[in-house]
């Protein structure tokens, strides 16, 4: 094995060597019995970011309008509380905020039912610590899906 080798296996990660080992890892969904494409299947990295933008600029824009009288420093912090309060009102009750709807996503139990409210406030406060939602698994589930039992899927 040359350098080039060593170095590019070690930047794709343990995933990428195990493939090249012979493991067969499947896709991600697979082990939670979701299809690997279509309705269903778990959302998309990609999709996931831009739904929680959409969301935080919603959030900044209530905070900023409605809340602080147009103090900008005093937005952020009230953004925080208005996204906690959005998520547990929204994904509690139709299965995703704004934000998800507007990318085609929904947040579902395990066993693809309606979240409850315990798992719910559990997910969404979590995701505002923001530390948990940055820990992913090999499904692409963040840390604050999995302790909540919970998956985003495409609609």
């Amino acid at each position: 094995m040359d350098n080039r080798q060593a170095i590019g296996s070690w930047l794709s990660g343990p995933g990428e060597a195990a493939k090249q080992m012979g493991a067969d890892t499947g896709y991600r969904g697979e082990r939670l019995g979701l299809p690997e494409h279509g309705p269903g299947a778990i959302a998309p990295l990609g999709r996931r970011f831009g739904a929680l933008f959409a969301d935080w600029a919603l959030c900044m824009l209530i905070a900023y309008g409605l809340l602080t009288g147009g103090d900008g420093q005093a937005s952020g912090n009230w953004a925080l509380g208005v996204l906690l309060v959005l998520s547990l009102l929204t994904v509690g009750t139709v299965g995703s905020t704004p934000g998800k709807r507007l990318f085609g996503l929904r947040v579902v139990s395990e066993n693809g039912g309606r979240l409850g409210f315990f798992r719910v406030f559990v997910r969404s406060v979590l995701l505002c610590l923001a530390i948990p939602a940055l820990v992913w698994d090999r499904d692409g589930r963040g840390l604050h899906d999995r302790l909540a039992r919970a998956v985003q899927v495409r609609i």
